[in-house]
């Protein structure tokens, strides 16, 4: 900025106002200033300026990974929250960062918070490390996450309503005549262990008892997906469904039955998880909980505005709907 104070004959207070587009400064200074910018390359440094001026107008959104399964960014569930978290924070004049940490470091979330480059933080999914995210709230980061509401939980959490969405799918299932239902997911984790709960409810108001064997812990990556049906096949398990605890893990399991010779709904009934796009487009058609993703960026957006503005917003839970298509006929 000195250098270009010198090339244009001014001080440097009147560059940092001819690049932050003042009108105290005359248009033809702000043109001579902006052009000499360009010829040095210079960039103003946001996240300084922000510091500095106190004011910030962007916020971080952080998706998690599992360094073990890889589990993409490109997944159609994640690419849908996070376009619906971009069209939120638009409406509202603000910018978004995105950003990926190990699901096993989420402390590390709160980087762009404490160097200047956000004003808070929108969390894409609780993983394993819950106290991770209450030590963070404990140290005032500006913090919502997308994921399930737990005891003693010092963080704002914006999710659907798992237990029901696990007792809607299954109790479907039952009414279509299933009565052994395989259950797949990784239940360690909070938001699949509750679908899984509301599944075993299910069952018991449906009288039909529960069998441990039909529990398979399998995460998000499709070699386990397709290794998981594969083994169900090959050892005989006797069932006559599939509740995937998410779309793209029922698509998997789809084409990894028909593969081995099996029909879907003929054979074997299936049910996934989302109501991503893609759901509705596939052969046999989705049968799937419909999480509500537009709702889903707007309340988070709005609960960590709400913190910014000196506020305590509750946690909120969403309600989910089942979507009955080809795949439980």
């Amino acid at each position: 900025m000195a250098d270009i104070a010198r090339l244009a004959g001014v001080s440097v207070s009147t560059v940092s106002r001819a690049l932050a587009g003042s009108t105290l400064v005359n248009e033809a200074t702000r043109q001579r200033v902006a052009e000499l910018a360009r010829s040095l390359n210079y960039t103003i440094n946001v996240g300084a300026q922000n510091l500095r001026l106190k004011q910030n107008r962007t916020l971080s959104v952080v998706v998690p990974y599992d360094p073990e399964t890889r589990q993409h960014l490109s997944d159609p569930f994640f690419l849908a929250l996070i376009g619906s978290l971009a069209d939120a924070l638009t409406d509202r004049g603000y910018e978004m960062l995105l950003s990926r940490v190990d699901a096993s470091r989420l402390d590390l979330a709160a980087q762009p918070y404490e160097t200047g480059r956000a004003a808070g933080i929108i969390l894409v999914g609780q993983w394993h490390h819950h106290d991770q995210l209450n030590e963070m709230a404990v140290r005032g980061v500006p913090l919502v996450v997308w994921g399930a509401q737990l005891p003693g939980q010092a963080y704002a959490t914006v999710g659907s309503d798992n237990l029901a969405g696990g007792r809607q799918l299954s109790a479907h299932l039952l009414e279509r005549g299933a009565r052994r239902i395989v259950f797949m997911g990784e239940t360690g984790l909070e938001e699949i262990g509750q679908r899984y709960r509301g599944h075993l409810q299910a069952l018991a108001a449906a009288g039909v008892p529960a069998d441990d064997r039909l529990l398979r812990q399998v995460p998000f990556e499709r070699a386990a997906i397709e290794r998981a049906v594969e083994t169900l096949l090959r050892d005989g398990t006797d069932f006559d469904a599939l509740f995937c605890a998410s779309d793209l893990m029922a698509m998997t399991a789809i084409g990894t039955l028909q593969r081995l010779g099996k029909r879907v709904p003929q054979d074997l009934r299936v049910g996934g998880y989302d109501d991503i796009a893609l759901a509705a487009h596939v052969h046999p058609s989705l049968t799937t909980v419909r999480q509500p993703i537009a709702a889903a960026g707007d309340q988070l957006v709005e609960a960590l505005l709400e913190q910014l503005q000196g506020g305590r917003p509750a946690s909120r839970q969403l309600a989910t709907e089942l979507v009955v298509r080809d795949s439980s006929a």
